[in-house]
């Protein structure tokens, strides 16, 4: 068995691993431009403002509104992980509470029964795998650029450099769809909301970072609108028989207009894994003596 001292250098080396994979390619680059911005522009500042609506939003030659942009979660169209003022957040939960998911009672235990480590070993900024749907959008503290044509959007996410495309001219899903992490998606819309139905989502992900797992039979439905030129709307609805008594629907989350370029930003040569893995073994060890 190992030391103590071990267990906490362990600890401590999986931590610091954490937190140097949190901060995005922008905050690394102290020494210049990222994205067509300085580093804090980039970042915000501390007097971090939501954006003006900006505007009517722009509508392709289709009638459609057009969702194509480079977005930010929150109001102020720019990162601000040191600051994170209220702007930063993409909705209020005193004004709009959103609540809980409604687990079945198998499952709500087995959420319950993670340790901190079974925790981190489920994420995917651990495994350095896609948050796929709907975490893309979800729990996605990082920028997104939507391209939307007739058609088809395109949504590039600039964790891990992922990309999506979905359909948006009222197709059916594919009859025998393989399981993805974004899921088989098609798009239709209704009225100025354009509405994506997923099904076959990989089960590596996750709804969120703390356990939510899902079955087999998850149903995703999003609902993406523009109501003015500076703001995007996002809002889910998870359905899964197999996992929830009932479905849940998010609240509505803002995400803000900016006018630079995606980062490159790669997850590589991840050794947290390895570190979890050595303190899941530490743990299940001291549970059996």
């Amino acid at each position: 068995m190992k030391s103590g001292g071990t267990y906490l250098r362990i600890t401590l080396a999986a931590a610091i691993l954490a937190w140097m994979l949190s901060i995005p390619a922008s905050a690394q680059d102290q020494g210049g431009k990222a994205a067509g911005q300085t580093a804090s522009e980039r970042k915000g500042t501390p007097n971090s403002q939501p954006l003006p609506p900006g505007g009517p939003p722009p509508r392709l030659p289709d009638g459609h509104i057009d969702l194509s942009g480079v977005w930010y979660p929150g109001t102020t169209g720019t990162f601000d992980f040191i600051n994170s003022p209220p702007a930063q957040r993409q909705f209020d939960p005193k004004a709009t509470p959103e609540a809980p998911p409604s687990f079945q009672p198998w499952a709500l235990a087995k959420i319950k029964a993670m340790s901190q480590t079974d925790l981190e070993l489920g994420k995917a900024s651990v495994n350095c795998t896609p948050r796929g749907v709907p975490g893309i959008l979800l729990n996605n503290p990082y920028p997104i650029q939507l391209v939307e044509t007739p058609g088809q959007i395109v949504q590039l996410v600039e964790l891990l450099n992922n990309f999506r495309v979905v359909p948006t001219d009222g197709r059916a899903h594919d009859p025998d769809p393989d399981s993805t992490f974004n899921g088989d998606g098609v798009g239709h819309w209704e009225g100025d909301t354009l509405v994506i139905d997923v099904i076959a989502i990989d089960e590596r992900t996750w709804n969120n970072m703390t356990g939510w797992f899902h079955s087999d039979q998850e149903h995703v439905i999003e609902r993406l609108s523009r109501p003015s030129m500076n703001y995007l709307v996002y809002q889910v609805t998870i359905e899964d028989p197999k996992v929830l008594t009932k479905p849940w629907t998010s609240v509505q989350r803002k995400w803000s207009l900016n006018h630079g370029k995606l980062d490159e930003y790669y997850c590589t040569h991840n050794e947290e894994v390895q570190q979890y893995q050595l303190l899941k073994k530490e743990e299940d060890g001291k549970k059996s003596q």
